[in-house]
């Protein structure tokens, strides 16, 4: 594809009709449109943003031409932008103009490291060091220019969607959500939903840091919103919150949910954990509200990074709820709190299924020791861990009191 633009046809450029240009400049700005035009063969269907090519050449080629002979040097492409604006509202992909943009220079270059048709003129540019100076400023502040304009259009764009994906959820979380309310939005509502109450702790590094816990959360909803292309509805905020996935028809599996937080926590750089519950549309209230009582049982307990379900969490659930019951089988354990080191071995024994080997390996001490410390335990609290009920006892306690026996287990998949 070759792309030429007549004289007469030529709009002014930075202040000056284009036809009282240097030869030069309009010759290298015929190669760059061309070029311009070849890498978005294809892409461009608009015609405002065809006929935006020549003018944007031109305008760069001659401001360089000019800051080349020392003259003003502009603050800015503000052409440029504007016309990148347009490319991205028809939209022209990015990665496109960009690749234009950087074939234009590669075109344009041999022009801008050759003497200016005024070397003589004073202040002018000379040495081929300072000439390709120019060329990396210049192209610096091109792709600046284009990409910030296609990122101001994407964020006005994303906000309307942004707005209407939060009036959404909210309306779903609430029970309210009709589907006129979904079609206003631009959304279209599934029959049911994966519910996912979310936890984000905050960064390692630097828990107290605002700024650091809010680009974690931008980094968490990125990929959120690459994984699922704006289907997934979510209320986040730098402690968590509450997902909901849409799930499709005819889906037994649903969702690969333990490799999405895996990824989440990658990207946020976080041990993200979740709880979830599968619910119909208008059960999504009452599942979101036992998803997060399912999540503050797991974040109590100190389980890691994962995904939980009710089906394997349901004791450890009930017996962290508060009221009389959980106080009563904390108290178990009271006779213990001057012995941390029985507590932490019978709760090590308990998640070991009771092996006194493995007990003894953790601990790197003697089997016998275990079975002394075992006993220890018996006299002080009167329940004996060696049985069945008297380790069903304990293990409650530990639960009740906010300590999972032994290592969490690995969140199984549905």
């Amino acid at each position: 594809m070759s792309v030429t633009v007549s004289t007469h046809q030529r709009p002014a450029v930075c202040g000056r009709p284009s036809t009282a240009m240097p030869r030069a400049v309009s010759t290298a700005a015929d190669r760059m449109v061309a070029c311009f035009m070849d890498a978005l063969a294809g892409e461009v269907t608009s015609e405002l943003a065809r006929a935006a090519v020549p003018a944007v050449t031109e305008h760069f080629l001659d401001c360089a031409n000019r800051v080349a002979a020392g003259r003003d040097r502009p603050e800015g492409f503000p052409h440029l932008e504007r016309t990148a604006e347009r490319w991205a509202r028809a939209n022209v992909a990015l990665e496109l103009v960009l690749h234009a943009v950087h074939a234009g220079f590669k075109t344009g270059i041999d022009l801008l490291c050759r003497p200016p048709d005024r070397i003589s003129e004073p202040g002018a540019i000379d040495g081929l060091g300072a000439r390709l100076q120019l060329v990396v400023d210049l192209l610096d502040r091109s792709t600046t220019a284009v990409t910030m304009a296609y990122v101001r259009n994407m964020r006005a764009d994303a906000q309307p969607h942004h707005t209407a994906a939060h009036t959404l959820v909210s309306a779903l979380l609430s029970g309210h959500a009709t589907s006129a309310q979904a079609r206003e939005c631009g959304i279209t509502m599934a029959a049911s939903y994966t519910v996912l109450a979310v936890h984000i702790p905050p960064p390692q590094s630097n828990p107290g840091n605002v700024v650091v816990a809010r680009r974690a959360l931008r980094r968490v909803q990125a990929e959120l919103a690459t994984r699922y292309q704006g289907r997934a509805l979510a209320l986040l905020s730098v402690d968590g919150g509450t997902v909901l996935l849409p799930r499709p028809e005819h889906d037994d599996d649903g969702d690969d949910l333990d490799e999405l937080i895996a990824k989440l926590s990658e990207a946020g750089r976080i041990p993200v954990l979740a709880a979830t519950l599968t619910a119909e549309r208008g059960d999504i209230p009452e599942a979101a509200e036992h998803a997060h009582q399912l999540l503050d049982s797991v974040t109590r307990l100190g389980y890691p990074s994962g995904v939980y379900r009710f089906d394997h969490m349901a004791l450890e659930v009930q017996l962290s709820r508060p009221g009389p019951a959980r106080d009563s089988l904390a108290a178990l354990l009271a006779p213990l709190d001057g012995h941390p080191e029985l507590t932490e071995l019978l709760r090590i024994h308990l998640g070991n299924n009771m092996n006194r080997q493995s007990t003894a390996k953790h601990f790197e001490i003697h089997a016998n020791t275990v079975d002394n410390r075992l006993k220890r335990i018996t006299e002080l609290t009167g329940l004996d861990p060696v049985t069945g009920d008297g380790a069903w006892m304990l293990r409650s306690a530990l639960i009740a009191r906010g300590r999972a026996p032994g290592l969490p287990p690995l969140p199984a998949s549905t």
